[in-house]
């Protein structure tokens, strides 16, 4: 049923060609008339140019292109010209500035071409002027620069807020927590989280009596993949002859996780006890790269009969910060900060910033296919859905391949041939237009503070907010709840 190993995991081929990277491009010298013209739009059209606010002689504009080598000019004033303190070679349309963008999201190196020649001319001090002014919703503003005594006196404060707390305060007056046994079919398991609303679930090994695992969205979209890739159509006899327990043990062979004896090694579980603190258990979630962590409590020394009280959020977590510091916030410098002025969150990359992870972002019309294998490869948890414009109109998120159980839609699709659009317009009927709005496609803006930021992204279903130009809706980055948590604890 599954691959030798997971090559096909890490294939991106599918989406090299829907894989957009936003960047702005900047003309700083100067002009009446300004336009932006290049590879990435076949030399065939002229990108207009708009003054910055407060800087009439700085030219931006921000186009999405895909990975590869690139090459392009400026229009100035009826005139074709290059940027000399940027990359550049001579190439058929004269000399043209150059970039490189990786096929891979999560690696951004450019000025790697070999017949790149850099520019000679290096007087003016280019990247002092980005690090004082950043382009904030269409004006040039002063970026605040607050003293690492302020930033580690804050950081000190919310440490020992954390470290002082228990996951016991994070336990809701009630409610109720779904679990699977790990011999349920995997069809029987997608099914339910998919009627329960949930992206995941802990794993009840009956013949242990343990906890050994999660079964996340990320599962599925793994067997989907895996299954897509031995056939045009998935066959729902695929995902009924196969456990929970199977799919575990076949995902460590995918992935090398074997022992000495060729015997696969299942991957811990991650968990923690009602009394561990807060601190404690955030590290946690940053050290394993996961969404959540089960809260187990046993009453014998040995571990048996355990009891799943809850499951513990980044959420969760932030919501008692924001709770405890919600009248003395202004005691705190870097929650008054906005969040341009900190390193926190992804961010469209400008040209010149050889150290900025690239935002990948998907139009409507890629496929299925195309964002199940992005959100794998960049191992991340969501994609900004965009228009022409880049301006944001949805959300992908791994949770969201839950919506292919209604009505067995994953037994009749084909990854290739299923459009975004069309994948999330399955999931309309389980959510409400509130729902959907509120908690899928949250936004804020670059001059937000990172209060405000905190307390959306504390409400419950919210794991992140994408950064958007005021009016527009151009999507200019996005800061997720693990974004928040490594700024907060350094």
């Amino acid at each position: 049923m599954f691959a030798t190993n997971m090559d096909s995991a890490r294939d991106v081929s599918g989406a090299q060609s829907t894989v957009l990277i936003p960047m702005r491009f900047v003309w700083p010298y100067g002009g009446r008339s300004v336009f932006l013209s290049g590879s990435f739009a076949r030399w065939t059209e002229l990108v207009p140019m708009t003054p910055v606010e407060g800087c009439p002689t700085v030219f931006q504009a921000i186009y999405s292109v895909t990975p590869g080598i690139h090459q392009y000019k400026f229009f100035v004033d009826g005139e074709w010209r290059h940027d000399e303190h940027q990359p550049y070679a001579n190439g058929e349309y004269g000399l043209v500035n150059t970039m490189v963008l990786a096929t891979d999201p999560n690696f951004f190196q450019p000025n790697v071409a070999p017949e790149i020649t850099p520019g000679s001319h290096m007087e003016e001090d280019t990247e002092a002027f980005r690090r004082l002014v950043q382009i904030t919703d269409g004006a040039a503003d002063v970026v605040p620069r607050m003293s690492e005594a302020d930033l580690q006196g804050s950081r000190h404060r919310i440490s020992v807020f954390l470290s002082t707390h228990t996951t016991y305060e994070l336990l809701p007056e009630s409610g109720k927590v779904v679990a699977l046994d790990v011999d349920l079919p995997v069809k029987q398991a997608f099914h339910i989280l998919h009627e329960q609303g949930i992206p995941m679930a802990p794993l009840w090994d009956f013949s242990r009596g343990q906890f050994v695992g999660v079964l996340s969205a990320l599962d599925f979209i793994l067997i989907l993949r895996e299954l897509g890739n031995h056939g045009s159509n998935l066959t729902e006899e695929e995902l009924e002859t196969h456990t929970i327990a199977a799919w575990k043990e076949g995902k460590a062979y995918l992935n090398g996780q074997i022992d000495g004896h060729g015997r696969a090694l299942p991957r811990r579980l991650v968990h923690a006890g009602p009394y561990d603190n807060l601190k404690d258990v955030a590290l946690k979630f940053l050290q394993n790269d996961v969404a959540t962590v089960p809260i187990i409590h046993s009453s014998s020394e040995d571990g048996s009969f355990p009891q799943l009280l809850h499951l513990a959020s980044l959420s969760g977590i932030l919501k008692c910060i924001c709770r405890y510091f919600r009248h003395c916030s202004s005691s705190l410098p870097i929650l008054q900060a906005p969040i341009r002025a900190l390193p926190v969150g992804t961010w469209v990359p400008e040209i010149g910033e050889p150290n900025r992870r690239p935002l990948a972002m998907l139009r409507p019309s890629a496929s299925l296919s195309a964002a199940l294998n992005l959100l794998v490869q960049a191992q991340v948890s969501s994609i900004p859905v965009v228009d022409d414009n880049d301006s944001l109109l949805d959300i992908y998120c791994r949770s969201d391949i839950t919506a292919l159980a209604k009505d067995r839609a994953y037994a009749h699709i084909n990854l290739n041939e299923m459009t975004i659009q069309q994948a999330l317009q399955l999931g309309q009927d389980s959510y409400s237009p509130f729902e959907q709005r509120s908690q899928r496609c949250q936004m804020c803006l670059r001059s937000d503070s990172l209060h405000k930021v905190m307390e959306r992204l504390a409400n419950p279903g919210v794991r992140r907010l994408v950064i958007v130009e005021a009016g527009s809706k151009r999507v200019e980055g996005i800061v997720s709840l693990s974004d928040v948590f490594k700024f907060l604890l350094g």
